[in-house]
Formats: structure tokens, C-alpha cells, sequence
């Protein structure tokens, strides 16, 4: 090998040891910054971020779930109007149970004239149990005759001469927010109110 080769190899040898030496700068100062962490400016950016989501998603969610209390009123609503139809046309007695312990409510049946009356679960359409999704629950129920009741089971009765238990129940959510629904005793109409109303002050039940 000449001299000249030998030159050679050795400027590309330390060509390449260059190259090296500074991709494995490179390297070693990307290492070390993720290794500290985020800056405080990238921090305080992120925080922005993450609050801006916030304002913009916290009234949608609020909103979703006024929707959902206001579904969960309806589909009780629809039942308490079915049962009454039902009394009336199956000359039975029907009991709303709302059950506090398990946040929700059942349909039982009883038929005056059979051998041994006593009542039994529904079969029927109305036999379904209903259980209130997470976040939403029944706070009390008001019966005519019983008063208020929050623990245990209240009981809403239909009959089948065309009445039923004047009753007021409330719905509330984590946010506190209150739906209330009065069963009108000679109609069965079940009115629907955003907020926290007493009997006698604005729901349709007669008392």
C-alpha cells in the first residue's frame, strides 16, 4: 500500500470518528432533555390546554345529563300513565314500588277477585325493573296518605275504578340539579317540572 493510501484511509477514518462523535452528541443531549422533563412553558401550555377542553366540554356534560334526567322522568312518566290505563281496563289493582335501596322501581299486581288475592310480580309490559343509570337517583317520593318517605320502599297505588295515590316524586344527579313529578289522583297525568317543588306548589296532584 503507498503513501498516498495510507493518507487516505486515515482522512476517512477520521472523517467517519467525526460523524460519530457528533450523531452521538446529538443523541446524548436529546437523552438528557427528556430525562429533565418538561419545561415550565411546556407545562404551562399543556395546563392551558387541558382547561380550555374543560370550559368548552363541562356545559355539554351538564347538558347530557339534564337530557338524561329529563328521559329517566319520561319513561316514568309513560309507566305511571300505563298502569293507570291498565287498572282501569284489567279491573286490577297495580303498585308502583319505588325502591330506594336499589334506586329504582317495580310493578306488582293484585287481582280482587281471585281465590286467595295477593300481590304478585307483573308480567306484563310494565313488569320490567327499572334501575336509574349512574349519577341519577330517586331522592324521596310523597304518597297521599303516606307522607314522604327516602329509605325503604314507597308505594304509589293505581285501582281500577279510574283513581290513583296522589304522589310527587323527586329526581336528582350529582350536580343536585331536580326533577320533580306529581301523579294527578283523578286523571293519572303525571306532570313534569324542572326543580325542587313541594306538594300543593305548581305539580298537578291535588293534595
Amino acid at each position: 500500500m503507498t503513501l498516498d493510501d495510507q493518507l487516505r484511509r486515515r482522512d476517512e477514518f477520521a472523517a467517519m470518528r467525526t460523524v460519530e462523535t457528533a450523531m452521538y452528541g446529538k443523541s446524548r443531549r436529546c437523552h438528557l432533555r427528556f430525562a429533565r422533563g418538561f419545561t415550565l412553558l411546556e407545562l404551562a401550555v399543556v395546563m392551558f390546554l387541558i382547561g380550555l377542553v374543560m370550559t368548552i366540554a363541562m356545559p355539554y356534560f351538564g347538558s347530557l345529563q339534564t337530557s338524561q334526567m329529563r328521559s329517566e322522568s319520561r319513561r316514568l312518566a309513560s309507566r305511571a300513565n300505563y298502569l293507570y290505563q291498565e287498572a282501569g281496563a284489567q279491573k286490577v289493582i297495580l303498585r308502583l314500588n319505588f325502591d330506594f335501596a336499589n334506586n329504582g322501581y317495580f310493578v306488582t299486581r293484585l287481582d280482587p277477585f281471585a281465590a286467595k288475592p295477593a300481590f304478585q310480580a307483573e308480567n306484563g309490559p310494565a313488569g320490567v325493573r327499572v334501575v336509574m343509570p349512574t349519577g341519577i337517583r330517586i331522592r324521596d317520593v310523597t304518597v297521599e296518605g303516606q307522607g314522604t318517605l327516602a329509605q325503604g320502599v314507597a308505594i304509589a297505588q293505581f285501582y281500577p275504578g279510574g283513581s290513583v295515590d296522589a304522589t310527587l316524586i323527586h329526581l336528582t344527579d350529582d350536580r343536585g340539579e331536580v326533577f320533580t313529578l306529581g301523579i294527578d289522583p283523578f286523571s293519572g297525568h303525571v306532570s313534569i317540572e324542572q326543580g325542587d317543588i313541594r306538594p300543593g306548589r305548581g305539580v298537578r296532584t291535588h293534595w
